[in-house]
């Protein structure tokens, strides 16, 4: 199939909906790398008109991996909406930009088109938007999830506490736990990255955090980001307590194998925090995703990065997780080269989550041989709260000497809120009252005073 067009007295040919997909996105390193990206800039806009005149069914009908060869495609298709489907199947990609732009658009009508739209459908119309189309049109919808608490809701903006120890000294992830709460962050979940992820330091870290929340009544999630099959056996083995069950997913079935997870595990470990599991549910899941994991893992098949990272959602949806964010600039230079490149990509995930109807916040970060820095990251963080982002990180100075990459810190969140007139999650913002930390919305002296965790 040729698909062609006459841009600038040249014509310009296209040999299938891959390489259209591919040449229409903004650019990336990673595409550079795997030699699918447009030429010149030129070549690029020729892609865009292309992609704009094709309707949401072609894209449907060419999914980035065939149906017969991929679990995550056959989860996406098989969780379509037909009904609402069909609703939109004639559209033009063009045409569906400029309904989710419209101002007569709704929240609700837009998360009722979402039920009907595969990931191929919403990374389409994502590479004709501007950063700021991909803000305005995110802002527009909000989805709220539940576990302890429930995230999203209107006039909330939330963080995850993330203490990681260089060796998960509990003493040392406490005294973060302690700054970070103090300071109005882990509303969304307080969850440790381990450098020790066998089963019995796990449940070790599980029961140490679960501890702490309940001696301090902090209304919250507690995760332990190990392989799912480790979080449930620690559950199983030792009596763990499992608030939610994480995992990392890629966009394909070939990138789940090389995370050594299949669409049965995340089910089975779903059931099982479901059953016998600490919170109060329904949305039990945490997924991390990123832009780029699929092409290191050799398992894109020929696709752009971004129509990769929106099958990640596509199957995220599928379990109704209570979080999931993209860490966005942590793979590298060698697939977002620079702060241009994470900021729009960082704007591109979110949208393309909240548009398959997920609870999505985002990791806005960079690793130290990526020309960024610190203020590019606060103001992806910054755009990131304009388009209604649910949630981002909160790591002791904005360095996670654990991981060996850059975030932002425990201050962000608080001095976002202000901006932007928002609150935590309504317990916890009661929690944070209640304990002296915060008064109508804003720190108190006491903050950043983990003494106070001292006296009891």
């Amino acid at each position: 199939m040729i698909l062609k067009t006459k841009l600038f007295g040249h014509v310009y040919e296209f040999k299938d909906v891959c390489e259209v997909m591919a040449k229409a996105n903004e650019e990336k390193s990673g595409d550079k790398l795997a030699g699918i990206a447009a030429e010149t800039a030129e070549e690029r806009v020729a892609a865009k008109v292309v992609l704009s005149h094709l309707t949401l069914n072609d894209l449907r009908n060419n999914p980035a991996v065939p149906y017969e060869e991929d679990e995550v495609t056959r989860v996406i298709q098989d969780d379509i909406n037909e009904t609402i489907f069909n609703e939109f199947k004639n559209m033009t990609v063009a045409e569906f930009r400029e309904w989710l732009l419209d101002e007569r658009t709704t929240t609700d009508m837009i998360r009722h088109a979402s039920r009907g739209l595969t990931s191929e459908c919403i990374a389409g119309v994502c590479k004709l938007m501007s950063n700021l189309d991909l803000i305005y049109a995110a802002h527009k919808i909000r989805v709220e999830a539940h576990c302890n608490t429930t995230i999203g809701k209107e006039g909330t903006f939330s963080s995850r506490l993330q203490p990681n120890h260089t060796t998960d000294d509990p003493k040392g992830i406490i005294a973060s736990v302690m700054e970070g709460l103090s300071l109005g962050c882990g509303d969304a979940v307080i969850g440790i990255n381990p450098v020790d992820d066998s089963v019995e330091s796990v449940a070790r870290l599980l029961k140490m955090l679960n501890e702490f929340k309940n001696k301090w009544e902090v209304p919250t999630q507690c995760s332990v980001l190990a392989h799912i099959t480790t979080q449930v056996e620690a559950a199983e083995k030792f009596g763990a307590p499992l608030d939610m069950v994480f995992q990392s997913i890629a966009g394909s079935q070939k990138g789940n194998e090389a995370f050594g997870v299949t669409v049965q595990m995340i089910q089975d470990g779903r059931d099982m925090v479901l059953s016998k599991g600490t919170s109060t549910g329904p949305n039990v899941n945490y997924f991390e995703t990123g832009q780029g994991s699929e092409l290191s893992s050799d398992a894109h098949n020929g696709w752009d990065q971004v129509t990769m990272e929106a099958r990640c959602y596509g199957l995220a949806r599928h379990f109704n997780p209570f979080l999931v964010n993209t860490v966005v600039g942590f793979i590298g230079p060698e697939y977002l080269y620079d702060s241009k490149q994470v900021t729009r990509a960082g704007l591109e995930d979110h949208f393309m989550g909240k548009l398959t109807g997920i609870s999505m916040g985002c990791d806005a970060c960079y690793t130290n041989h990526m020309k960024a820095d610190q203020n590019d990251i606060e103001n992806l963080a910054t755009l990131l709260v304009a388009a209604g982002c649910n949630y981002v990180m909160g790591v002791p100075q904005g360095d996670d000497c654990m991981l060996m990459y850059q975030c932002t810190g425990f201050h962000e969140a608080a001095g976002l809120r202000e901006i932007f007139g928002l609150r935590p999650i309504k317990e916890f913002d009661a929690w944070m009252e209640k304990m002296g930390f915060s008064e109508n919305g804003k720190l108190t002296p006491k903050a950043g005073d983990a003494s106070v965790f001292l006296a009891k």
